[in-house]
């Protein structure tokens, strides 16, 4: 079997460095489609769902940031990586599109393949996540579910709806019990009410992000649907006893400290 080649968007005005960017690209064996600003991608982007979108800050018509936003807004786009690329060494701009939750900043000038390096492991966290909270293709073999599969299932809609709030009676509907029912079976299978549970899911899910490499925690809150700042850190402290913000560096430290003493 041929593997696909993975697909790339690149906003880029600047002729020469899009035809660089486009040639390193390439010859890195990625399939990219090259557009000049953030109107001609997001149309483009209405029909085709690429691996990666990179896009240029400051262009013509629609700029990145612009773009950024409108594509938040849509579904079907939210899991795609964005990677912001700029002159401007503005730290305010720099932090401003981090908040927004891109999921990387590149500085011009910069050395494409540094851009290739960074292309490569957003793609291979997003398949790391993705392999984790796969569904069990075992878990529908049975007709009755099992308690097993009744966790199984019940995750499977969760992680569908993790930026979401989640609605009580939707979830039940979807899982054909009443909601009664539910709140039964998850506090006899996890001493857990059902808003507990939800929001330890969440939280779970920002740790493996956090295991997994993303430092921003504006993202992290963003992926999993907390609403808010606060919200999220006030629940990651009570859950795991520190801030996201000091897990986070707890984590770089134990990477660091692993290279440094076993590699």
């Amino acid at each position: 079997m041929i593997n696909q080649k993975l697909k790339i968007v690149l906003i880029e005005d600047d002729l020469t460095l899009g035809n660089s960017i486009l040639e390193v690209l390439i010859l890195s064996n990625f399939e990219v489609n090259w557009l000049k600003n953030g109107a001609e991608a997001l149309q483009y982007l209405q029909d085709n769902i690429p691996d990666v979108i990179i896009s240029d800050l400051m262009m013509p018509i629609m700029g990145g940031e612009e773009l950024f936003l409108k594509i938040k807004k849509e579904k079907y786009l939210k899991a795609v990586p964005f990677i912001v690329i700029t002159a401007n060494g503005n730290d305010d701009i720099k932090f401003k599109q981090l908040e927004n939750g891109v999921n990387d900043f590149i500085m011009k000038p910069f050395k494409v393949k540094e851009l290739v390096f960074k292309i490569k492991n957003i793609i291979e966290l997003k398949k790391n996540i993705e392999k984790k909270y796969a569904p069990d293709p075992f878990s529908k073999v049975t007709i009755k579910l099992s308690e097993k599969d009744f966790l199984t299932s019940l995750n499977e809609i969760l992680i569908r709806n993790l930026k979401d709030k989640i609605d009580i009676n939707e979830l039940s509907g979807q899982l054909f019990i009443s909601k009664s029912t539910l709140d039964k079976k998850i506090r006899k299978l996890t001493n857990k009410n059902i808003s507990q549970y939800i929001r330890e899911f969440k939280l779970e899910y920002a740790v493996t992000l956090i295991h997994l490499g993303e430092k921003n925690i504006q993202y992290l809150v963003d992926e999993t649907g907390f609403g808010s700042f606060s919200y999220f850190s006030t629940s990651f402290k009570s859950y795991l006893k520190v801030t996201p913000s000091q897990y986070t560096k707890l984590i770089e430290n134990k990477k660091k400290y692993f290279c440094d003493n076993v590699l």
